[in-house]
């Protein structure tokens, strides 16, 4: 852990007998530890808790001065600390490494860089990859081999299907079309935006070797693979293949020791999207319709077709992906609403509950490939019922509540929409992420998203959404808040630590995390995005959070929000698949500018 702590020691003396007292003074500079791109903004806090009024001096490694700066004091500050101050040196534009330094004092920052970050979009590959289900390239071994038994569905319950493959949803061994879904889409999409910011290094089955295909498109493609098989006939979908029986402690894939009724490591059950409330014991999810598994799926079969229609050797992989992608979309339309993901034996499930932003995208996706002026209209139809409709519009939302959190349909839309259609989009995204920007605007971090349960999806997505409005519009608004999400992501929070297991090498990043492949193989995945930090008020109610070790953050936990780097702590620290996702668009950007 990287920290930078200043004792000062006040002596109380000439009191009666000789009495004296100690105050420890906490001071704490935080920078972005991956550093700042070129041309962003470039900002740092110093945390205080008592009043400084000294420069900081903006030094290159080995010490030579570059600037110094005058601290301005923030109006808001978090606990423990009572005073917050902000450096910016956005004018300081050479590449190179850098650091800041208390004027007078021995206190000093990490070393940053000031320039393109390194290609960590292929360690979030890694990641994913590292959850492949089926068969596991870390491992080396197969997994889970008899996924499983329909239920919900138009067969008899318990009859066998092939919903084998696709990816481990997080620390535990579920797998849920509504991320696996997202998931696939974002490496597509990353794919799409840049393709040559990608490496060929490994083959289909994840091991180490060429096979002209770009490691994402490997990915994606295991992504599509697991999507056709859930959706087997024309009218049937599946969702979610296990449930909360699978929490028995840490274990490897192919060593799952969850019981489902037949036996430890044996079948699954497969949960059928029928559009109904469902559940196999006390706890029922929601559902009023499938149109946002249908939509997303269809959208995300969409870009498959898009991106492996171009690869002669895999046309018919791509028709196949297009003609699915058309009947899920058909099914969306006659089953609008929301089927939400399952629990078996607590509360806690995937509380999804919007639907349109995924039929938008799905049908603007169809309209790129058929130029069928239906789908054009029916992409409009779809954004006007979400309109802005997001997590970014409220204070509080409840667990994956409106997923993803990027409406992509807008940004889709805009691709392919008129010049009044690109206006109405970007219109929408503009008024969501000023929402962010007010929120954002009263804490000294800048950080503006919700600190609900998987908060670092969100700052990933305020994020993506603002790097997108800028492609959409050309307009920088919304750099300042761009930058400020990813220094959150990056260590300028009150933890300094990175939220990306590995990430940046040799800083303060999440190390003790919740995962069986740390946990029983010692071995840590670079790439991942941890859950982060949650409102006090949610993680204290959390069940059965109980650290393993002391806190190594106690001092600077602020009152009301809260991270743990240790294992026990699911809530703050457990790698998950789709935020991981959510990070892939944002860092090819940072790698190429």
């Amino acid at each position: 852990m990287i920290k930078i702590r200043l004792i000062l020691l006040y002596i109380l003396g000439l009191f009666l007998c000789s009495q004296q007292l100690s105050a420890e003074i906490l001071l704490e500079l935080r920078v972005n530890l991956a550093g700042y791109p070129v041309h962003s903004p470039k900002k740092a806090l110093l945390l205080s808790q008592k009043r400084i009024a000294k420069n900081i001096l903006l030094k290159k490694e080995g010490g030579k001065l570059v600037a110094s700066y005058k601290l301005t004091e923030q109006d808001n500050s978090w606990h423990p600390f009572s005073h917050s101050y902000s450096v910016d040196f956005t004018a300081i534009e050479e590449p190179g490494q850098y650091f800041l330094e208390l004027e007078g004092e021995e206190i000093k920052s990490e070393s940053f860089s000031i320039g393109a970050y390194p290609a960590w979009q292929e360690d979030v590959v890694g990641f994913i990859r590292s959850q492949r289900c089926g068969f596991n390239p870390l491992t080396g071994k197969f997994c889970h081999q008899l996924d499983g038994l329909s239920f919900f569905g138009t067969e008899e319950d318990s009859t066998r299907i092939d919903a084998t493959g696709g990816w481990h949803d997080a620390g535990d061994q579920l797998k849920y079309l509504i991320t696996g879904s997202n998931t696939a889409a974002r490496l597509l999409m990353a794919y799409q935006m840049n393709p040559d910011a990608y490496v060929d290094e490994v083959n289909a089955g994840g091991h180490n070797g060429k096979n002209d295909l770009p490691d994402v498109l490997d990915e994606a493609k295991w992504g599509l693979e697991w999507i056709l098989k859930l959706h087997p006939n024309p009218n049937e979908l599946y969702h979610q293949v296990a449930d909360d029986r699978d929490h028995r402690g840490f274990k490897l894939p192919h060593e799952d020791n969850a019981d489902y009724g037949w036996g430890v490591n044996s079948f699954r059950p497969v949960y059928f999207a029928g559009g109904k409330p469902q559940g196999l014991s006390q706890y029922k999810s929601e559902a009023t319709g499938i149109a946002n598994l249908a939509g997303r799926s269809a959208a995300t079969l969409a870009l498959g077709y898009q991106v492996f229609s171009r690869f002669e050797e895999y046309k018919t992989f791509a028709e196949t992906c297009l003609q699915a992608a058309m009947e899920l979309y058909e099914m969306g339309q006659t089953q609008e609403g929301y089927q939400q993901g399952n629990s078996f034996g607590a509360p806690y499930r995937y509380e999804e509950n919007t639907w349109a932003d995924d039929m938008e995208w799905a049908a603007a996706e169809l309209y790129k490939i058929t130029n069928q002026t239906n789908f054009l209209e029916e992409a409009r139809r779809y954004s006007e019922i979400i309109n802005t409709w997001s997590w970014m519009e409220r204070d509080s939302a409840s667990h994956y509540e409106m997923y993803p959190f990027v409406n992509m349909g807008h940004y889709a839309l805009w691709q392919v929409g008129t010049d009044e259609d690109k206006v109405k989009m970007a219109g929408f995204y503009e008024h969501n992420l000023e929402k962010v920007r007010k929120r954002a605007e009263k804490n000294p971090y800048g950080a503006g998203h919700l600190f609900i349960w998987c908060s670092n999806n969100l700052a990933a997505a305020v994020s993506t959404q603002a790097m997108l409005y800028e492609e959409m519009t050309g307009s920088k608004k919304f750099r300042p808040l761009m930058q400020d999400h990813i220094n959150w992501l990056l260590g300028l929070n009150p933890w300094g630590s990175s939220m990306i297991t590995g990430l940046p090498e040799g800083s303060d990043f999440p190390e003790d995390v919740h995962m069986p492949f740390w946990r029983i193989l010692g071995k840590s995945v670079k790439g991942s995005l941890v859950d982060g930090p949650l409102w006090s008020s949610i993680h204290d109610q959390m069940l059965g959070i109980e650290l393993e070790e002391p806190d190594e953050y106690s001092h600077l936990q602020p009152q009301h929000v809260k991270y743990m780097d240790d294992w026990m702590d699911y809530s703050t620290n457990e790698p998950t698949l789709d935020g991981s996702a959510e990070l892939l668009m944002i860092l090819t950007y940072l790698n190429n500018d």
